[in-house]
């Protein structure tokens, strides 16, 4: 038996909202993790860094990576990336779907199929 998906995200975040819509228009349970509710454990995140990379878990596109001051972007690696999105959860690309280990992050249908195979 496989565990319940988990889509972590922001509610108020549009690609959250289109990944929540395919979800649920396809039956698909899901469990929704708001990374802004304190969800979000460093161990999760570092699994997440560990298994996708650091650069493809922080959303250097994000108006919030933009207002960072130079000095907290230079020379990252990942226990520093780490710690800017665990103390700002908004850096953290989204949605991240997890489940049986799997990982995809942003909302990209035909992986999301692939991932639930008949569940999606």
């Amino acid at each position: 038996m496989s565990a319940m998906p988990q889509l972590y995200g922001i509610k108020n975040c549009d690609t959250v909202k289109k990944a929540r819509n395919w979800l649920e228009q396809r039956g698909c349970e899901y469990e929704f993790r708001d990374l802004r509710g304190g969800t979000l454990s460093a161990e999760i995140l570092n699994r997440w860094c560990d298994q996708l990379g650091w650069e493809k878990v922080l959303n250097k596109r994000s108006t919030t990576w933009r207002q960072l001051p130079d000095s907290q972007k230079d020379g990252l690696d990942q226990s520093r990336a780490a710690l800017l999105m665990l103390e700002t959860p908004t850096l953290i690309k989204r949605p991240v779907l997890a489940i049986d280990g799997q990982l995809s992050v942003g909302f990209d249908p035909a992986h999301y199929q692939q991932l639930l195979g008949d569940k999606g």
